[in-house]
């Protein structure tokens, strides 16, 4: 019987792999969704990084043209304050001539004969002028020691000068030789030749002199063919261009202070086959400039045996020179300047005015003053400078040049005594007058002051005309005492115009003045607003900001272009001045209207905090110590003080900290930084002025500017000891991981060690510990040390931070071995194994920090050895604040920046500097060269000078990026970039506002008696300051967070 087959096994049924295979296709189409999805993903969150990294880098840009713009207006400021400040003195071109004496319009006849002499007969028909560079008047005379007083290095070496003053009064005259300050080269050597006085400012040109444009003994001497020959220092070929002869004319590298032998040498060299008898016909005036008195009391001060033998030298030379010279020649030899206890000079202390001068005659010419015309006081006679000119110029029979000031040296004119030299010392004292008397009119004439119809001075000149008229008509039958009565009266009527001189050119330029302080004062409220009265995040405003500013500034500009126009017919003010300030205002304006903008924003920017107090507080006290020349002089010890303030405020602040471990770390840092801030005062130079309060540690002696051994010793331990301590910081957040390891372990470690090894060989050299062959290998090594730890610190250090990774690395370890107390991120897998991110706590500090660690190397190399153990403690004092603000939750505070700041300016005090010209260590140009070289030299000098405020200008970043989040959170009210812009601001606000500060007080205190001793070199301090710090923290410090928060943002993102 037959059956139908069922449907059900009709239908196939799936084998057991089909099955499988479907579940495995259904898997695969899921994980291919899923990696779809997540690719998806990962498109969206690069693309979105990308846009952040984009706009990251746009606002970063907006911030440095921002903080330039303020930097613009600091420079406008300071220039137009300093143009009306430090005035250069008007230079009349006039020129005197040998046809017209300036007595000829009293109805005096001119010198027939020519040949004797243009104005007055001549004495000597050659001369031999040395100038031995910083010969200071107590060189040149004898010391008697006593058991108080033990004799000097420089006591008793140079005797020849005064032992012949002594024996022949007749042939030889040696008395203290009166510069008028700034005691620089340059300016000495146009006063030694003009018979002018310089103004303040033209210390700043002494290293780039321009030729003399006005009257001087050298040209007068070309223009009555007369044949020069120079050798010595290259200064002159600046200033007398084309004057010398050729075949004689032998100049030497002046600035190169660490050598002291080879500009005598070569003088030496040149000198003595001119004074030949066979090449005595070949010059009519020959000109020397020694170095090596100078050179070494630059280097080693003058309590040095170096000064010794330099001294000695000079002794032989000026004994040569008297046996080469005959009976018609007269030699001449002085000192531009004198030097401190130091060797510097460059201000008016005593011992940096007061040089020497030798005049000697083997014919006895010279005569003895009488007792009417010595002084009142019973001192001793002092010669001022500019006195040469008229002396040399009467005694060579040429004319007085036009511009002269100075008046006959008596000595010289008195020869044998009686009415016979009275009268002719009458002569010539008239003769000097009438050319200054031509002089007044002249320059009253020019509008630039009316010297001429002074009462004093006319009524001298009136006096002393009706007293020669009187004596004329006698003259033979004229007694002595109406000779020294008309000597007197003529040489008072010169040093009274001298006085009114100094005076007339002691006029400021108010206009300028005041223009310069609205320009500062109004950048400084302007400043204080974007840094301290913006809410929220001010990078949100910056395009805003600085379009207004753009607008602003080409307004000002349009604007100002025809009021300078009109202006300059009624002003004497430039209108390059106008310009400026037009500019400068129309930013400032831009600025306002943004603020207007944003004034939903704006807070008051009073404090709300103790610590915002402290700032404030310590800002104001600051700002106002420099209306005082006592604690202006005493800035360092105050400084030391607000430092201190701090320092207490941090520790008690940190015992307030419920967290155990950070009221720990806050009260061991905070008494970390009083006790470096107390041994960072203790190397100190003192200023004349501190004396005999102070005692200067900085160098081996109060006469030295040679290091003790002993901080050589202090080197080798920074280098041993410093590198580890920052390594403790580093190891405190794990972040002394990948470049960390190689720049302070290995880089800094071993740079510190080439530093300390540099300084040794240069005190090897100094000592000469080694054998006079050895000394160019010595110097060659010394330089070649210099140079790799330079390129090291500021070439392969800076490539290396653009391009180095994060402090970071990764560690695996088992679940059951963590710590209960690891704070790194950590992710645990299904093995069990945990992967731990080291470093993650200081990411962003911890790569930055490296870039204020190569500054540090190559700017303690530029200083001298205890300057560079200073650094080293402000590299240590700097991650001690840093822990503090950690600690204390200071990152959007004002009191970072401003703490700071005041560390770089205490340790400029520390690094062996003060507020004066003459404490700059101008030896720093020749560490890692051999000789000059622009622009290189005066950066290292900068770097030597501002090195500390430059280290903490680049680290001002720090402040909000140490400990930072790698990320800032989306609703966070500041990102980390916000809090960089806000401590920038701050430290550059600081910083304007002080300067600022010493700007009006040294306009308000321009009449001061200490105004070029104390309130100028302190205004010039603090506008160079300014400038370079807000460089630095510009383009270096902000300019590398670009840098830094890209290499964070390229590991855990922008966003």
């Amino acid at each position: 019987m037959s059956t139908k087959p069922s449907s059900s096994a009709a239908e196939k049924k799936p084998t057991e792999f089909e099955g499988i295979a479907a579940q495995f296709a259904a898997a695969k189409r899921a994980q291919q969704e899923q990696l779809t999805a997540g690719r998806s993903r990962d498109e969206k969150v690069k693309r979105r990084n990308r846009i952040a990294a984009a706009e990251f880098k746009y606002t970063h840009g907006l911030l440095i043209a921002l903080l330039l713009a303020f930097f613009y207006l600091h420079a406008v400021g300071i220039f137009l304050f300093t143009k009306g400040f430090l005035l250069t003195r008007t230079v009349l071109t006039n020129k005197s001539t040998c046809e017209l004496s300036p007595l000829e319009e009293y109805g005096e006849s001119p010198i027939k004969d020519r040949y004797n002499g243009c104005w007055h007969p001549k004495t000597f028909d050659k001369a031999v002028v040395v100038i031995i560079d910083a010969l200071r008047y107590d060189f040149t005379v004898p010391f008697t020691p006593t058991e108080d007083s033990p004799a000097q290095p420089y006591h008793n070496a140079f005797r020849t000068p005064y032992q012949v003053a002594s024996e022949q009064p007749s042939n030889a005259v040696l008395f203290p030789f009166i510069a008028d300050p700034p005691t620089t080269t340059l300016q000495r050597l146009k006063g030694l030749t003009t018979g002018t006085l310089p103004t303040f400012i033209d210390a700043g040109s002494n290293f780039a002199g321009t030729a003399i444009d006005e009257d001087n003994i050298i040209s007068q001497l070309k223009t009555l063919g007369k044949r020069m020959a120079f050798m010595g220092d290259d200064t002159w070929m600046a200033l007398f261009p084309d004057i010398f002869e050729k075949t004689m004319e032998h100049p030497y590298e002046s600035l190169n202070v660490w050598d002291l032998h080879t500009v005598d040498n070569g003088v030496n060299e040149h000198i003595f086959p001119l004074l030949h008898p066979s090449n005595q016909t070949r010059w009519d005036v020959l000109f020397a400039h020694y170095l090596g008195v100078d050179h070494a009391g630059h280097r080693f001060g003058p309590d040095h045996f170096a000064m010794t033998e330099k001294l000695e030298q000079m002794d032989a030379v000026v004994q040569r020179l008297m046996e080469s010279i005959d009976h018609k020649t007269l030699l001449v030899v002085m000192g531009d300047h004198g030097m401190d206890p130091k060797g510097d000079h460059g201000g008016e202390s005593q011992g940096e005015v007061e040089a020497a001068i030798w005049m000697y005659s083997k014919t006895p010419v010279f005569g003895q003053l009488p007792p009417e015309l010595l002084p009142t006081n019973g001192g001793r006679r002092e010669i001022p400078q500019i006195d040469l000119v008229p002396t040399l110029s009467l005694l060579l029979g040429i004319p007085i040049p036009f511009n002269n000031l100075g008046s006959p040296i008596p000595e010289t004119f008195l020869g044998a005594g009686g009415d016979e030299g009275l009268r002719n010392l009458a002569q010539v004292s008239r003769l000097t007058a009438a050319q200054i008397k031509r002089y007044q009119h002249v320059y009253s004439g020019a509008g630039e002051g009316d010297v001429e119809h002074e009462t004093a001075v006319s009524k001298l000149w009136e006096t002393g005309q009706a007293k020669w008229k009187s004596m004329h008509q006698l003259w033979k039958g004229a007694k002595q005492a109406d000779w020294l009565e008309t000597i007197q009266v003529f040489t008072a009527f010169q040093r009274e115009t001298l006085r009114i001189c100094k005076n007339l050119w002691a006029k400021f330029d108010l206009i300028s003045m005041f223009a310069g302080i609205v320009v500062l004062v109004c950048s400084v409220g302007s400043l204080l607003v974007y840094a301290r009265a913006f809410m929220g995040d001010r990078m949100e405003l910056q395009d805003t900001i600085l379009t207004r500013v753009r607008n602003g500034l080409v307004v000002g500009t349009v604007c100002s272009l025809p009021i300078s126009t009109m202006a300059g017919k009624y002003t004497e003010v430039p209108k390059l001045h106008f310009l400026l300030f037009g500019t400068a205002m129309g930013v400032i304006g831009g600025f306002v209207s943004a603020s207007y903008y944003a004034r939903r924003r704006v807070q008051s920017v009073l404090p709300n905090d103790c610590w915002g107090a402290l700032s404030l507080i310590i800002t104001a006290l600051y700002s106002g110590m420099f209306g005082s020349n006592s604690f202006t002089i005493w800035e360092d010890k105050t400084l030391t003080y607000f430092i201190s303030s701090f320092a207490v405020f941090g520790f008690v602040g940190s015992l307030r900290n419920k967290d155990r471990t950070a009221r720990t770390l806050g009260t061991y840092h905070s008494i970390m930084l009083l006790i470096l801030t107390r041994l960072a005062s203790l190397s100190r130079l003192c200023r004349e002025e501190q004396m005999p309060y102070c005692k200067s540690t900085f160098y081996a002696s109060e006469s030295s500017s040679v290091s003790a051994p002993w901080a050589l010793g202090l080197l080798f331990l920074l280098a041993l000891v410093l590198p580890s301590i920052i390594k403790s910081f580093y190891t405190g957040t794990k972040s002394y991981e990948g470049p960390a390891q190689i720049y302070i372990g290995w880089a800094f470690r071993i740079g510190l060690f080439l530093n300390a090894l540099y300084w040794t060989l240069d005190s090897a050299d100094n000592a000469s510990w080694f054998s006079s062959d050895k000394h160019e290998f010595v110097k060659a090594s010394k330089t070649m040390i210099a140079q790799i730890v330079l390129a090291v610190a500021f070439v392969a250090g800076n490539v290396g931070f653009g391009w180095s990774s994060l402090c970071l690395n990764v560690e695996i370890r088992k679940k059951d071995t963590l710590k209960k107390e690891e704070k790194s991120p950590t992710v645990t897998s299904s093995s069990n194994n945990t992967v731990i991110l080291l470093g993650y706590a200081n990411v962003h500090g911890s790569r930055f920090f490296l870039l204020v660690l190569t500054w540090g190397l190559g700017l303690i190399l530029l200083q001298k050895p205890l300057g560079g153990v200073s650094l080293g403690i402000l590299l240590w004092q700097i991650l001690t604040v840093l822990e503090i603000i950690d600690v204390n939750d200071l990152s959007s505070s004002s009191i970072g920046p401003v703490v700071l700041a005041l560390l770089g300016n205490s340790h400029f005090f520390s690094t062996g500097h003060q507020a004066a010209l003459s404490s700059i260590q101008w030896e720093s140009a020749f560490i890692p060269l051999q000789s000059i070289r622009y622009p290189w030299s005066p950066l290292l000098v900068v770097g030597n000078t501002l090195g500390a405020q430059i280290l903490a200008a680049i680290a001002v970043p720090l402040v909000a990026l140490w400990k930072a989040p790698p990320k800032s959170p989306l609703l966070t009210e500041e990102r980390t970039f916000g809090k960089v812009a806000k401590a920038a601001a701050t430290y550059m606000l600081f910083q304007a506002t002080i300067g600022t500060a010493s700007v009006i007080c040294a306009g308000w205190l321009r009449r001061h008696l200490m105004l070029y001793r104390i309130f100028s070199p302190r205004f010039m301090l603090g506008a160079v300051t300014l400038l370079v710090g807000e460089l630095m923290v510009i383009l270096v410090g902000v300019g590398a967070v670009r840098w830094n928060m890209g290499a964070v943002g390229e590991v855990f993102g922008y966003i």
